[in-house]
């Protein structure tokens, strides 16, 4: 393990001395021999690969291991002076708040102000006590409007902002969240990071944070712990880690930190002020030139012959609660064979219910959706897909190993889906969707995917993208609904932009993705130049303000 100046305490709020755990009928421990301590009011990112053991993790430190997953454990694990060996998840509920990779595993009531509530009954608080709590977490989640809606009628996006809000409403002294942000957009998810950030300076509230966009959260860290096959491999300051992450394990490292890294630019930059503030003082401030940007307004909306998608003044209507609500409004829009679209909008924007109106599930109040060829659809809940008892059952002969070949998902067929970690469950659930269509003259007109990089990691987004490029070289259009604006940036060569139902942007990924505030890229963020959204674009464009041609 390398440690960079760790931070320590006297009154820890979670310790893990020599802890180790595997699930049960697994020969491989989940974590080994982990040692790790969090104080009180520190800020702690979680880092490392898909499946290197951060939510195995999390599940120890709030009692879910081994008190509901079972398995073999050694160690100990304290939360708030409490051995979990003795007290489970139900015990250490006043203590610790958590939010599982998986939201919708986490909500049971029917109504959110019901979800919201429902640790507050069970912690016996009373009528006017539970009352303002909900309203203030509803407030500070900015989810009011959502309490009398149905759990069922909810997005991902807002179902996660729910569970968050269950997690927080007792006011832990110590708040784990697993993913938080992997389902919110980028509005959401920066506030999401900075209203815990308030919690932890204001309140002293400690703060365990796993997440693979480390772009969105760096910057608020105190410290980072990154994992690596069960173990503890870094323990240090945020500037530490990056120097870690790109002399080990490069997947880890920011897009700015690999930027100035490839421009061979001195320090790496936590964040998007830090990293203006040290360019500022090497080349003209940063977004200085914007002479070639377009000026002339709203991006041209494109509405070709559709030969893969074609939306005409599609109105869509959904119902929750006896009241209906248009949820796509007029939307036109046309895709063709062979195109790579990323669908970006708030949460609640429509994109689910585009791509679901698109497969046929949900039916057009008026106007018309037309899919030549047939649709292969993977929704948001990878659980949906997972019906059989191992990996083996849900991807039987030649072509479900071609599918779980194509998502670069390699586990025992043996395995129980369930046993997967997040990432795991979502790349199996892609290759289900996938499977038989990736190979011989199957391929359906459109492949349609819903925030499938959900748990997943840099590498594995990388392997992603170059998935949908083969499929698209092969003649299918492929349309991603996605919050992940980095991600976005990386394989598609066009953005649809949605709000409240409508189609309020259509363009090339350069031109929608740069010069904004949220639906732009760190890179874009960082130097504010027109086009400039990944890391490559970054590095040609330092090169020219500063003559440097990167790394000696």
């Amino acid at each position: 393990m390398e440690v960079d100046a760790p931070i320590t305490t006297d009154r820890p709020q979670l310790l893990l001395d020599g802890f180790s755990c595997s699930y049960p009928d697994s020969d491989s421990f989940a974590l080994r021999e982990v040692s790790l301590t969090v104080g009180s009011g520190e800020f702690v990112v979680l880092a490392g690969r898909s499946g290197s053991g951060k939510s195995s993790l999390l599940k120890a430190a709030c009692g879910l291991i081994p008190h509901f997953h079972g398995g073999t454990v050694s160690g100990t694990v304290m939360v708030g002076g409490r051995d979990t060996s003795e007290f489970g998840p139900g015990d250490l509920a006043d203590l610790v708040g958590y939010l599982a990779q998986d939201p919708e595993t986490q909500v049971v009531s029917t109504t959110v102000s019901a979800e919201i509530e429902l640790p507050l009954r069970f912690r016996g608080d009373g009528d006017a006590a539970r009352a303002r709590a909900v309203e203030e977490v509803a407030l500070a989640l900015a989810i009011p409007d959502l309490l009398d809606r149905t759990v069922a009628s909810l997005s991902g996006g807002e179902l996660q902002r729910v569970a968050l809000a269950a997690a927080l409403v007792t006011r832990p002294s110590l708040i784990l969240l697993d993913e938080p942000t992997s389902q919110l957009d980028p509005v959401a998810g920066d506030e999401l990071i900075w209203l815990l950030r308030r919690l932890n300076e204001e309140w002293g509230v400690s703060v365990v944070l796993a997440e693979h966009r480390l772009e969105r959260c760096l910057a608020a860290a105190d410290r980072v712990v990154a994992m690596d096959r069960g173990s503890v491999a870094f323990d240090g300051r945020p500037e530490g880690f990056l120097e870690f992450a790109l002399a080990v394990e490069p997947a880890l490292a920011t897009p700015a930190a690999r930027m100035f890294s490839l421009a061979g630019l001195p320090s790496l930059p936590v964040g998007v002020r830090q990293a203006r503030s040290a360019l500022s003082g090497l080349v003209s401030a940063p977004g200085a030139d914007r002479s070639d940007r377009n000026r002339s307004g709203d991006p041209t909306v494109r509405v070709g012959n559709g030969r893969a998608l074609r939306c005409e003044d599609l109105w869509v209507e959904l119902s929750s609660a006896g009241r209906s609500a248009d949820v796509l409004r007029g939307v036109d829009l046309a895709v063709e064979p062979g195109e790579k679209v990323a669908l970006m909008g708030r949460n609640g924007a429509g994109k689910s219910t585009l791509l679901r109106a698109a497969a046929g599930l949900v039916p057009p109040v008026a106007g018309k959706v037309v899919v030549r060829g047939g649709v292969a659809l993977l929704t948001q809940n990878p659980g949906d897909y997972l019906v059989r008892e191992s990996v083996g059952a849900e991807l039987e002969g030649p072509g479900g190993r071609a599918a779980l070949d194509a998502v670069g998902l390699e586990v025992d067929p043996s395995v129980d889906p369930r046993d997967l970690s997040g990432g795991e469950r979502q790349r199996l659930a892609l290759a289900i969707a996938l499977a038989g269509r990736t190979e011989g003259d199957a391929l359906p007109d459109l492949v349609a995917l819903d925030e499938p990089t959900r748990g997943m990691d840099r590498s594995l987004k990388d392997g992603l993208a170059h998935l949908i490029e083969t499929i698209a070289e092969r003649g299918a259009a492929v349309v991603v609904a996605t919050h992940d604006v980095e991600f976005a940036a990386g394989f598609a060569d066009r953005v649809i932009l949605l709000g409240d139902g409508e189609l309020i942007a259509d363009s090339d990924t350069g031109e929608v993705l740069a010069g904004g505030w949220y639906f732009a890229t760190e890179i874009s963020r960082v130097l504010d130049m027109p086009g400039v959204v990944t890391v490559e674009d970054g590095v040609v464009a330092l090169g020219q303000m500063t003559g440097r041609e990167g790394p000696e």
